[in-house]
């Protein structure tokens, strides 16, 4: 926006909280990614009858949709009643590389999640997770029992995973490692790419059953499965193998302070003579520790809130937690760019005491 001499126009405070506020353009945006309706105006489907009925939608409901879609600048009118996507809009393509419309498509398993959001109140009253209220099961647990979700969710998780897992991985000396196991790690990229780093290691993969079926399928795919087992598994109870290298990969965010010491304390039993638990999480907020209101860090975090109850911690917390557990800090390496989502992480290596 400009003004008469072209300066730019501030937008109001009252303008900035209304555009802040709206629930209509987030769901707008998530409806059109769970219709595919930039991949159908790719196609050239654009009249509004055909559109509709490619996508099973009411005509006159879903011209309105893209009428709010084009002024939230989603979608250009080309005609009456004949959308374009954007360059903005064409981020919600199946082709694009950044998932975003998997990420966003309700009936896919982070979508879906993100309707628990409606319950962000009841989750800060009592600081619990709302989505087996919402959905009957905890999130994981749901993911496990349906395949269809589980499998949305690897997707994501293996979006660009080559490029993922090389910075993480060449963060750690795994020469010395002759079983590496990977707790929590379906859909197991991560562990195969370990493997090949390491070629004397063996790998043992724990898993929920689902999930597990799934990684050991993807791991066979890999050429892997040669080197690598799978288990199925819950990591709260007595871990299956003992091992040099213990991972622990974006899992322990998923949990309560008190869950996580759990799990890490089942880790430190498995652990051979000298071994280490590796652990690669989320870097905290570009601000050495003293402020934490990075929007990316923020968002993960009312996301561990409302879905599972856990949080993003900063350098302080994982090493308070980390002596919690009986626990020391041996190496951090990081921040570690990722290529495919606008959140750094980092490595630690602990050992016990």
């Amino acid at each position: 926006m400009s003004g008469t001499k072209g300066e730019p126009v501030q937008e109001r405070p009252v303008d900035t909280l209304v555009r802040m506020s709206n629930l209509v353009t987030p769901m707008a945006l998530r409806v059109a990614a769970t219709l595919r309706l930039v991949d159908h105006l790719r196609r050239g489907v654009t009249g509004p009858g055909a559109l509709a009925e490619a996508t099973g939608t009411d005509p006159d409901a879903l011209s309105r949709l893209m009428r709010h879609l084009a002024a939230a600048g989603v979608l250009e009118e080309t005609g009456p009643g004949r959308y374009a996507p954007t360059r903005l809009g064409d981020l919600l393509a199946e082709d694009d590389p950044s998932r975003q419309r998997s990420w966003l498509d309700l009936d896919q398993a982070v979508g879906r999640a993100d309707l628990t959001f409606l319950d962000l109140l009841q989750a800060v009253r009592t600081g619990r997770p709302q989505y087996a209220d919402r959905y009957g099961k905890p999130f994981w647990t749901d993911l496990s029992d349906d395949d269809g979700l589980g499998a949305s969710f690897d997707t994501l998780m293996t979006s660009r995973e080559d490029a993922a897992f090389a910075a993480p991985v060449a963060a750690y000396d795994w020469s010395r490692a002759r079983h590496v196991l990977d707790v929590g790690g379906a859909p197991g990229g991560l562990l195969s790419a370990i493997v090949r780093a390491a070629p004397r290691a063996r790998g043992t993969l724990l898993d929920l059953p689902g999930a597990a079926r799934r990684a050991r399928e993807r791991i066979k795919a890999a050429g892997t499965d040669d080197r690598i087992d799978v288990v199925a598994g819950d990591f709260f109870d007595e871990l299956p193998v003992c091992a040099d290298v213990v991972v622990l990969s974006f899992v322990l965010l998923n949990w309560s302070d008190a869950d996580a010491l759990r799990i890490l304390g089942r880790c430190r039993d498995a652990l051979r003579p000298g071994g280490r638990i590796v652990l690669m999480e989320r870097a905290e907020a570009p601000s050495g520790g003293t402020r934490t209101s990075d929007l990316y860090f923020s968002v993960l975090d009312m996301r561990m809130l409302v879905f599972l109850g856990g949080r993003v911690r900063t350098d302080r917390e994982w090493a308070a937690l980390a002596d919690a557990a009986g626990l020391r800090v041996v190496s951090r390496s990081g921040p570690l760019v990722s290529p495919s989502v606008p959140l750094d992480s980092c490595v630690w290596e602990l050992a016990p005491y």
